[in-house]
């Protein structure tokens, strides 16, 4: 690799970019082809030991495209593991957030680079607020649908693609065969990197939303241009400003992962077995 992310150079394409990141894996691993992608956000990480055998591990920004990450509580890995029922799964721990400033194309290059692998399943996963004073911090949830407030879309020029079924109803039907209390929102992505203020979190609500975060949105549009279908699970880490009277800290947000982490992941691994 060189020091300039080939992302970053307009002329470039980024889906090139994605299948050379995909043949470096495939080379580096000796795995030709992936099945399952999954992202893991803040609170997911332990389902990395518990969905299968993990055969190869990389370091992320060894591989074209993608940078380390900047974000504490994410591990900068790329994981090739063996499912018990013989798939492969491609796990994601770098993931680049909107609010870095590097632009849409690095954002979604993971996604962009599982597909180039092969997979045609995007689990994406992340920590985030929660709207509905019901949601405790630690609950999962499923994301039905999505309201991106970013502004932006990984989607260039005269490119239109259906979102109508986005988050797949058959993986979230699926996933509440393995745990029936799921329960399911809408997840708007802000921009970031601050969190939202109770009047924002008030006008989420009132546009139809339930879970507030700084990721997903962008990375679920790019996958369905990529064909894969896609579920989504969010951890509740907090109630969102305004809802809860305490402060916002991401420290709040990773010890809610971390406690939360054992029984999340177990029910993450359960629903990649069931795949």
């Amino acid at each position: 690799m060189t020091d300039i992310n080939p992302l970053d150079v307009p002329e470039t394409d980024p889906f090139d970019v994605a299948r050379t990141a995909a043949r470096e894996i495939a080379e580096a691993t000796g795995i030709a082809r992936h099945d399952i992608a999954l992202t893991l956000g803040s609170g997911w990480g332990r389902a990395a030991d518990l969905i299968g055998e993990t055969t190869h591990t990389l370091d992320a920004e060894e591989i074209t495209g993608f940078s380390a990450p900047a974000l504490a509580g994410h591990a900068g890995k790329l994981r090739s593991v063996l499912l018990p029922g013989g798939k492969r799964a491609l796990l994601i721990g770098a993931r680049t957030h909107y609010y870095e400033g590097h632009g849409v194309r690095r954002v979604v290059h993971s996604v962009r680079t599982a597909a180039a692998t092969g997979a045609t399943t995007m689990i994406l996963t992340n920590g985030a607020g929660g709207i509905r004073e019901t949601w405790t911090p630690g609950t999962p949830v499923l994301i039905s649908d999505h309201i991106n407030l970013t502004a932006d879309s990984p989607l260039e020029g005269a490119t239109f693609v259906d979102l109508t079924d986005l988050y797949s109803r058959r993986l979230r039907d699926l996933a509440r065969t393995i745990d029936p209390t799921l329960d399911e929102g809408v997840y708007c992505q802000f921009r970031g990197p601050h969190y939202e203020t109770p009047a924002e979190v008030q006008m989420a609500r009132v546009i139809g939303g339930h879970i507030v975060g700084m990721s997903t949105a962008l990375e679920a549009i790019a996958a369905r241009q990529a064909g894969m279908e896609v579920l989504g699970l969010s951890l509740i880490t907090n109630l969102a400003a305004g809802i809860q009277t305490e402060p916002l800290s991401h420290a709040e947000v990773l010890d809610a992962g971390k406690s939360a982490e054992p029984v999340i992941s177990a029910l993450l691994a359960r629903i990649v077995a069931a795949l």
